[in-house]
């Protein structure tokens, strides 16, 4: 293959043609440096330079879940716990404090939570701090609300959205292939549900993010599955907002068995990469700071990255695996980011431009 053979991907991508599976299959076996260029040759045409991120707070309201998911490391063996309201109030209003922008609310399927509760949560947050963007829950959370109250996916979602739900993070993704999905999560909500729930919310006008938790069982093949469906949701509905690929993390989980390091940083350079080829509808590509650290998610703006993701004052569920969590502060993002030419600055949850910095 040539360079102007090279450059059929990036053509295609921009022309927003869909690729063959055949096709970005053969992107794995591309040199890393040459797949890295075609990204960025693609992120360049398509946000320009300027990186973003938002700040908020991942507030994990239980860590009760029916699901026990192979990959997880954050649900209750014991010691479950439901945050009260009063104490998710306190996070919010420390999260302000500090300037976030943005409130991510997830946890565990906890049986005992009803959509009432949800609601009289995001109620208190938005009479309480009414400029705050609620960008909470997942898929599976709201799939296994509407299972528990009887009620439609739609009913669901505009219940939430009534009391004050703005828009629904892509998490509970993982990969999007059935029989992935039963060999790491068998009681959660399979693919066809996962995007049933996602093109709902975009058919009511409520922007999503997607994700992919790659790096245990899943070969190149399912990751090309995974990418082709939620592509072909967005050229549907063009309801996502980005795409977020990370690394699963296998301490303290049940894969440890199998799994005993996350995958190497060049692996996951390479599936970012092939994201932004992959995913010609979409604007917004995440690196992962959280999963990979300041210095390879930096790497990740010359590999098809525009956007910093979410500073997180909190998170607890990445940590749980004996991850170290340490919020980035702001100065430190700005300083990196420019420390390789680029500008960067501070937006919302729908990636308008709050600040330039």
């Amino acid at each position: 293959m040539n360079s102007s053979d090279y450059e059929y991907y990036v053509e295609k991508n921009l022309r927003g043609e869909d690729l063959s599976f055949e096709e970005a299959l053969e992107l794995f076996e591309l040199p890393l440096p040459i797949l890295g260029k075609l990204a960025d040759e693609i992120r360049k045409a398509k946000c320009g330079d300027l990186v973003t991120f938002v700040i908020g707070i991942n507030i994990n309201y239980t860590n009760i879940c029916i699901s026990k998911c192979k990959f997880c490391a954050f649900y209750a063996k014991d010691n479950g716990y439901v945050l009260s309201k009063d104490e998710i109030l306190r996070k919010v209003g420390m999260a302000v404090q500090r300037g976030a922008t943005q409130i991510l609310m997830q946890g565990g399927i906890n049986p005992d939570l009803g959509i009432e509760w949800f609601e009289d949560v995001f109620r208190a947050v938005k009479e309480k701090y009414p400029n705050v963007h609620i960008h909470s829950l997942s898929a599976p959370e709201i799939y296994f609300l509407a299972k528990k109250e009887k009620m439609s996916i739609r009913e669901v979602i505009e219940r939430l959205r009534e009391a004050g739900l703005d828009s629904i993070p892509g998490g509970g993704a993982e990969i999007l292939v059935d029989r992935i999905r039963k060999k790491i999560s068998p009681n959660k909500v399979d693919s066809e549900g996962w995007l049933r729930v996602m093109e709902t919310a975009h058919r009511l006008g409520m922007r999503t993010t997607a994700t992919m938790m790659f790096g245990h069982v899943e070969s190149n093949e399912d990751i090309i599955e995974h990418l082709f469906k939620i592509r072909d949701l967005q050229s549907r509905t063009g309801g996502f907002t980005a795409f977020i690929p990370w690394t699963f993390q296998p301490e303290n989980t049940e894969l440890y068995e199998i799994i005993k390091e996350p995958v190497p940083p060049t692996r996951y350079l390479q599936v970012l990469a092939i994201s932004r080829i992959v995913l010609h509808n979409f604007r917004n590509v995440q690196t992962s700071w959280l999963t990979q650290g300041l210095e390879i998610a930096t790497l990740g703006l010359i590999f098809g990255a525009n956007d910093f993701g979410d500073l997180m004052l909190e998170e607890n569920v990445i940590t749980a695996t004996g991850k170290e969590f340490r919020p980035l502060e702001v100065e430190r993002v700005v300083r990196t980011v420019k420390s390789i030419g680029r500008p960067v600055a501070v937006r919302d949850t729908y990636y308008r431009i709050l600040k330039r910095l």
